[in-house]
């Protein structure tokens, strides 16, 4: 595990309109406000056609081939993300909702385009004083959360198991 410090700053509440693309829509008003990293939680309507991305075709295959969903009819959604900055500063959403109709649900990462059905309500909690970013990792293909090791942190020790 590896972790860092961060302090509350600005609360904004957002109220996406009908077509807004969520992802977009976020990562727009973030580049706007100069939000660099940010805790969200989301709630109201997709889309039919909406689509998400719902998990790796198997656990351990390499490369990583996903598995993509479309949201047939509208769904009733809620979930959450965190913001932060990729290698070029830019502000990058990662969030998973849970779409749900009638007696299904589906849950996935909204990064192919989860379309807002007349509104989806958003609060966003800016993060301050942190050092987390998203880095290309070369072995998952993907924009992973990466958290330096502060300065002052202890080098772990590497215990040796006698054979």
């Amino acid at each position: 595990m590896k972790y860092c410090e961060a302090r509350q700053a600005r609360t904004f509440i957002l109220r996406l309109e009908d077509g807004d693309i969520v992802h977009e829509t976020i990562e727009q008003f973030a580049r706007e406000k100069k939000i660099q990293s940010a805790s969200l939680i989301i709630l109201g309507g997709a889309d039919d056609g909406s689509k998400l991305v719902t998990g790796p075709r198997k656990a351990r295959e390499k490369p990583i081939v996903s598995l993509h969903s479309e949201l047939e009819g509208v769904h009733e959604v809620t979930g959450t993300g965190t913001l932060f900055p990729d290698q070029h500063g830019h502000p990058i959403l990662h969030m998973h909702l849970a779409c749900g109709r009638e007696n299904r649900t589906m849950t996935g990462c909204i990064r192919r385009g989860v379309k807002t059905w007349h509104v989806l309500e958003v609060i966003v909690t800016e993060l301050t004083e942190n050092a987390a970013r998203r880095l290309p990792d070369a072995e998952t293909g993907f924009e992973l959360l990466t958290i330096p090791r502060p300065l002052d942190a202890p080098v772990p020790e590497r215990v040796v198991q006698p054979r």
